[in-house]
């Protein structure tokens, strides 16, 4: 993380698993977070939702954006590549929370992927998904992917029906299923686009559209209590 305005930024926009989780779990809970695909900061801005959890970052690079800072903040880092995963190095029923944003679209096996998670996921615990929705194949191309086919490494559409059919067979509970919007980001959309025109010289950045358009979809499904 570069500096205390990206940390604001983060703490006015969070990304939308975590705004799901805070609305869920208390922000000071002691939990273990596994999550997958860790890069672009994320050890950083998940410890500014729960400072107390036990972070747990996996990724096949493990430089992949991010800072000393995020370094520090995570407490175990696991290598591993989901086109070639060794599930037996992460701990069975042990995981509160995992996380895995905007990974899956880039595996064709997805449902294997998250068959093995939910095996690592503790009994009462939250898996979190987020993908591209069928929306984004529709959407017009911008920079950093607006249209799902702007990501020349996406591989794979994940539908919601799939997404939830998959956990109602794994047993768990889905506790909230849709797309991804933040009304905050919406309807502050002029102003961060002012923004970004200042700093990148351009609004055509695709994340920016994200909330506003429909670009993801998620599902949170918690497993059942033992």
């Amino acid at each position: 993380m570069r500096s205390s305005l990206e940390l604001w930024y983060y703490r006015l926009f969070p990304r939308y698993g975590l705004k799901k989780l805070r609305q869920t779990l208390p922000k000071n809970a002691p939990i273990r977070i596994l999550d997958v695909g860790c890069g672009n900061h994320s050890p950083t801005i998940v410890k500014l939702f729960f400072p107390r959890s036990h972070y747990t970052g996996l990724d096949k690079d493990p430089n992949y954006n991010l800072t000393e800072q995020d370094h520090q903040n995570m407490d175990a880092f696991l290598q591993m590549d989901l086109l070639h995963p060794s599930w037996d190095e992460l701990p069975d029923a042990h995981y509160d929370v995992i996380l895995l944003a905007h990974l899956l679209e880039h595996i064709p096996h997805g449902e294997a992927v998250l068959e093995a998670l939910w095996q690592k996921l503790a009994p009462g615990g939250y898996l979190y998904v987020e993908t591209p929705s069928e929306r984004s194949l529709s959407l017009p191309s911008m920079t950093g992917t607006l249209n799902f086919f702007d990501d020349p490494t996406h591989v794979r559409l994940y539908t919601l029906p799939e997404l939830c059919n998959l956990f109602l067979r794994l047993g768990g509970k889905v506790k909230s299923a849709g797309l991804c919007r933040q009304k905050r980001k919406v309807l502050l959309l002029p102003p961060l686009l002012g923004l970004h025109v200042l700093r990148y010289g351009t609004w055509r950045r695709g994340s920016l559209w994200w909330d506003l358009l429909g670009f993801a979809h998620h599902v949170l499904v918690q497993k059942p209590a033992a």
